[in-house]
């Protein structure tokens, strides 16, 4: 065990020579191991990103919400009942606000990082977070198919009694009506056909995969860069810096962390 706790220096004050050693096997047997690799990732982040890869820090102001935020939610209605959780917990004060500010330092890495690209990035990849709204009959034949094309072009059947009478997938349930749906969750030839066909017109049954589907746009909705699309990219943009810190861990932590590099490990034995 001792030669697998590695915790790759990422928090300066919780390498593994300071660990208490009777604390170790409790960390081992409830599997905390994976929790304090992630938690040092992300205080190493925001002890550096600062301004002069000093600490990211809140104000009094902040510091003084939070810190009301967590009394609260905690019951600490008093001052004594505050001392008790520190002392029971083994907490200055210092860490106490520490603790209580956390999660709004890891807000501030995240926009001081890639707070400023929000806009490039998002009209980068717009498309994909346009949403559709379409109408979808499939079926295993192309016969039918055509029939059924027939019927809607011909004004004989609405396009969604025939999805809900004949259609072979779960739109079948909604009368044929799927969305709205994010573009970029959708495959892209099934994207591209959607993006190429006009609102309101039926398109002639075309192969797609096993089936013969016949599909009409209902509504294009194009994504804006309000509140909630700029929190998305944060974190989207916070995850994949994460699995990029991950990529970095020892083989030992990558184990714990349930990575696994075995495969490669097996590859490089055959070519040997």
């Amino acid at each position: 065990m001792n030669k697998v706790l590695q915790i790759s220096g990422a928090i300066p004050e919780l390498g593994y020579a300071n660990i208490p050693r009777e604390i170790i096997p409790f960390l081992v047997s409830y599997n905390l191991i994976p929790q304090l690799l992630s938690q040092s990732i992300i205080e190493l982040a925001i002890s550096t990103t600062g301004y002069a890869n000093a600490p990211i820090t809140c104000t009094p102001a902040e510091t003084s919400q939070a810190l009301q935020q967590f009394y609260q939610h905690w019951d600490l209605n008093s001052e004594e009942k505050i001392q008790d959780w520190c002392l029971r917990y083994g907490l200055t004060q210092k860490q106490l606000e520490l603790f209580a500010t956390r999660k709004l330092r890891v807000e501030k890495f995240k926009q001081i990082t890639w707070g400023h690209q929000l806009e490039s990035y998002f009209l980068k990849y717009k498309r994909h977070f346009d949403k559709v709204i379409y109408s979808l009959i499939r079926t295993n034949s192309r016969g039918t198919a055509n029939e059924l094309f027939f019927r809607i072009t011909e004004g004989e059947q609405s396009f969604s009694d025939l999805a809900r009478e004949y259609s072979q997938g779960p739109e079948a349930d909604t009368n044929g009506i799927i969305g709205p749906v994010e573009l970029g969750t959708i495959t892209p030839n099934f994207a591209q056909l959607l993006c190429t066909s006009q609102v309101r017109i039926v398109q002639p049954p075309v192969a797609f995969g096993d089936s013969w589907i016949i599909i009409r746009v209902e509504k294009f909705i194009s994504a804006q860069l309000d509140d909630f699309m700029r929190q998305r990219l944060l974190q989207e943009n916070f995850e994949t810096w994460f699995q990029q810190q991950l990529s970095q861990l020892s083989p030992e932590e990558k184990v714990w962390m349930g990575i696994n590099t075995k495969p490669a490990q097996s590859q490089e034995a055959k070519a040997a």
